[in-house]
């Protein structure tokens, strides 16, 4: 059996927290982000947060690390835009694949240094971030063409597929398909993860998972207290749409804090014939856009979430830092883990 598989039957597993605001600490300027090798790029590139896992690897690692040294069990690559499409914005499209092999990198790299200084700490992962892109397959940018799409279905599973390879060639533990709020998008990237094992079933085998391939996590973002998705899905009908996939978990993730998102984790408890995994903001943000909810609140929302049997992953998303971390950690260790149910597939 797939370690981590082995692992949620156990224990709550703790994912890491916010990757970009902890880049943001940095104060990094447009010259960290160009590095040597882009030195003479025609476009700005300062705020391509995935390109500093090339030209500042040593900044992911140490983010990463504060992560595993807070308690993380599961760590995101720092591939959120790492896609042909994505990349777009910075006519950087060509680096897509080597950015999801760096990133990954960036992950082991800080995971063996921690396992050399933490002896018998225990199995760390890498769950490889696939973002939810600039452009969506389910709404129009142009109010005036509601029938208008900027990209193809085809065109996403390509971009996704892409970016795949990249995260398993890399050697990533799990794929996390996040911050889901168009569906239709996540089920180009559940199709593009099916129809790269299937082309590439060599890829499958050291998963452990039978020729499924890596095991995959979903989280959804509701973006609103009426318990829908942007492009305007209730929160079972999104389970529902992506349950074919077999996912390791279901979440949610982003855009609400532990006290907003409460209701649908409840919901999604009782809905989810899978893991059930939740990473919330540090609350929501100020009139400045930033977070100000303490690490003891959010642990306390979390772990209050733990108690009642929601949840088998939880971390936090933006606004979240190693301290978040730390204190969920401690929250939830020793509190047995939501009961995954047993579902019959038709």
């Amino acid at each position: 059996m797939n370690k981590i598989k082995e692992l949620l039957q156990q224990r709550i597993l703790v994912l890491d927290g916010a990757m970009g605001t902890m880049i943001q600490r940095y104060r990094l300027t447009e010259a960290d982000y160009r590095g040597e090798r882009f030195k003479d790029w025609h476009s700005d590139v300062k705020g391509n947060n995935d390109l500093l896992s090339i030209t500042r690897p040593d900044v992911i690692k140490a983010i990463h690390n504060e992560y595993l040294e807070a308690g993380a069990d599961i760590v995101e690559t720092n591939t959120f835009s790492s896609t042909s499409i994505a990349q777009a914005d910075y006519d950087m499209q060509s680096l897509a694949y080597e950015l999801n092999v760096a990133s990954v990198k960036c992950a082991r790299e800080a995971i063996d240094a921690f396992a050399a200084a933490h002896p018998g700490a225990g199995p760390r992962f890498i769950a490889g971030a696939v973002g939810p892109l600039n452009k969506t397959l389910s709404l129009s940018p142009d109010v005036n063409n509601p029938g208008y799409r900027a990209v193809t279905f085809d065109d996403v599973v390509a971009a996704y597929m892409e970016q795949i390879r990249g995260l398993v060639d890399g050697g990533v533990d799990v794929l996390l398909i996040e911050t889901i709020f168009d569906t239709l998008n996540a089920k180009a990237a559940i199709f593009a993860a099916k129809k790269f094992f299937r082309e590439y079933p060599e890829a499958a085998v050291r998963f452990e998972n039978g020729n499924e391939g890596a095991p995959i996590m979903i989280s959804g973002t509701i973006t609103d207290a009426s318990g829908r998705t942007l492009s305007g899905q209730t929160l079972e009908a999104f389970y529902i749409s992506v349950a074919h996939a077999r996912p390791l978990s279901v979440g949610l993730n982003c855009a609400l804090g532990a006290k907003e998102m409460r209701p649908h984790v409840s919901e999604l408890a009782h809905l989810a014939g899978c893991y059930v995994s939740a990473y919330p903001n540090a609350g929501l943000p100020n009139a400045m856009g930033e977070y100000d909810e303490l690490p003891e609140q959010t642990a306390a929302f979390l772990e209050d979430w733990a108690k009642e049997g929601y949840v088998n992953i939880v971390g936090g998303c933006c606004g979240t830092t190693p301290a978040h971390i730390a204190a969920i950690a401690k929250a939830v260790k020793g509190v047995e883990p939501r009961v995954l149910p047993v579902v019959e597939y038709s």
